[in-house]
């Protein structure tokens, strides 16, 4: 891979409107993006749904990716009679809602994560302790067209991960 003046961009870096917090996540209200939330998907504030909610906010904040299993294993601590179907539920209708990012591994696992950049963005994922990184960039619309036209399919959306090993798994597999 090339680097200095001549090097080829991959693409265009995409701003945010949300500051840096001292780990370099991008900083949101996300008590109040997950309160509406499932205020939005909920007729009744039940305290599993309370519960949850809470615990996304804690997540959200530290920026850590979780399974759904971490998620109950994490409800169950406070609260043993939360159900899983409600606990999976609630996560499923916050994907469809975009509060929540699921990123899927390629050893079949996915895990989800509240992204601070709020805006479009992609991932670099860590596959041995499953980190997420959110990348602010973006290929250009012309070379997705272009990929477009080569393959003749009409794209409507994309999504791009990038996998490998982060700078403290590389370090403990030394």
């Amino acid at each position: 891979m090339t680097s200095g003046p001549h090097a080829k961009k991959i693409g265009r870096r995409q701003e945010s409107r949300y500051p840096l917090d001292p780990r370099g996540y991008r900083l949101m209200d996300i008590e109040k993006r997950i309160s509406e939330a499932f205020r939005e998907f909920s007729e009744r504030s039940t305290q599993p749904r309370q519960d949850i909610a809470r615990s996304l906010v804690r997540l959200g904040k530290s920026g850590t990716a979780f399974s759904a299993e971490d998620l109950l294993k994490r409800l169950h601590r406070s609260n043993p009679r939360i159900g899983r179907a409600t606990v999976y539920r609630s996560i499923e209708k916050l994907v469809r809602m975009k509060v929540l990012d699921r990123i899927d591994f390629t050893d079949g696992t996915h895990y989800f994560r509240l992204c601070g950049s709020g805006g479009h963005h992609h991932h670099l994922a860590c596959t041995n302790c499953h980190r997420v990184v959110d990348l602010t960039f973006c290929l250009d619309e012309d070379q997705i067209a272009a990929i477009g036209r080569q393959e003749s399919f009409s794209i409507e959306d994309h999504a791009i991960t990038l996998y490998g090993l982060c700078k403290d798994c590389r370090a403990n597999s030394r």
